[in-house]
């Protein structure tokens, strides 16, 4: 008889993490469920950790990034609903019971996924920033998603294997692989949700380097690949048509930046132009310093303004590069 429920974990390297996710699951165990921690070719052994917690423990012969983790997981898994945890995520003792609830109210549903939640481990600006950042765009998208994230969320199992899982082969490393799977589920007809009280606590501390790293060449570039490829540009989460807008206005700002030498004019425009970033972004900025106060805000707006200019650089690559391809 099928588990109702599989929770499955990828982890690589992260045997501290898995032991705090592994420790909140299990605190409050939901029955009919199972726990599968999947080895992506750690160079520690996390198998211990799994085993006095309780989790069945599977072993990937090499590192082949978390799509193809998640995949073999999935192979191994026995129920219905497959509920994706990072290990460097930390999941209310409830998450079981109200991923399940989902899908019992919700029939048509296929997938549902949730966020981070205001309160990430790290306390620096740069980890607080991101991770606030991603909390308030998940929880101002749209309830009806267009897409998916498998740092908190489940998708029935029929519908999994009826699309063919993560593309393990296109996404062989961290990146976009959720979002993709999300685009093909869509596809395919089924819906999708956004619970915003299904929230996990992230444990990653990020710097500026890893930020940029990530947000740059695991996100924008490969996510600008998939939107110009299926031709799908959902107005959601990041890609809000005020997000666009932000955006454009922090390239007129740079362009007439320099300008202001030859006129002040042009140094009144591009402070218009930032001024109406901040605008547009008012309500993130207010979020920024509820949360965290008024020297907080204003350390966020520069990080703000410079996610802006590497996404519409991102996007003018990708641009360029189909554009060149095509005249190939």
């Amino acid at each position: 008889m099928e588990t109702g429920i599989s929770i499955i974990i990828p982890v690589y390297n992260d045997t501290p993490g898995l032991s705090e996710c592994l420790g909140t699951l299990q605190s409050r165990p939901f029955p009919g469920s199972e726990i599968i921690v999947v080895d992506d070719g750690s160079m520690e052994d996390p198998s211990s950790v799994a085993g006095k917690m309780g989790a069945r423990f599977l072993r990937m012969s090499q590192n082949s990034g978390p799509a193809a983790a998640r995949n073999h997981g999935a192979r191994q898994a026995r129920g219905e609903i497959l509920f994706f945890v990072d290990a460097d995520v930390l999941v209310s003792p409830k998450a079981i019971a109200q991923v399940v609830d989902v899908f019992k109210k919700n029939p048509d549903v296929a997938a549902v996924f949730g966020s981070y939640d205001a309160s990430p481990r790290d306390g620096g600006v740069v980890s607080q920033y991101y991770n606030l950042r991603h909390h308030f765009v998940h929880q101002n998208g749209n309830t009806e998603a267009s897409t998916f994230w498998a740092g908190c969320g489940a998708i029935r199992r029929s519908v999994f294997e009826a699309v063919s899982g993560f593309d393990e082969k296109r996404f062989p490393r961290s990146t976009i692989e959720d979002i993709e799977l999300g685009y093909r589920v869509r596809k395919a007809g089924h819906r999708i949700l956004l619970d915003k009280s299904l929230q996990a606590t992230h444990l990653k501390r990020w710097t500026l380097g890893s930020l940029l790293r990530t947000d740059i060449f695991c996100r924008a570039v490969p996510w600008t690949r998939l939107i110009l490829k299926s031709r799908n540009l959902p107005n959601d989460l990041n890609l809000k048509g005020g997000q666009r807008a932000s955006a454009g206005l922090v390239v007129l700002a740079l362009i007439f930046l320099p300008l202001g030498a030859i006129h002040l004019y042009w140094l009144g425009l591009s402070a218009a132009a930032l001024l109406g970033v901040v605008f547009l972004n008012r309500d993130l900025y207010a979020f920024f310093f509820r949360k965290r106060g008024l020297l907080f805000a204003l350390a966020c707006i520069p990080l703000h303004l410079l996610y802006y200019l590497y996404s519409v650089l991102s996007y003018a690559y990708v641009q360029l590069e189909f554009k060149f391809r095509s005249n190939l």
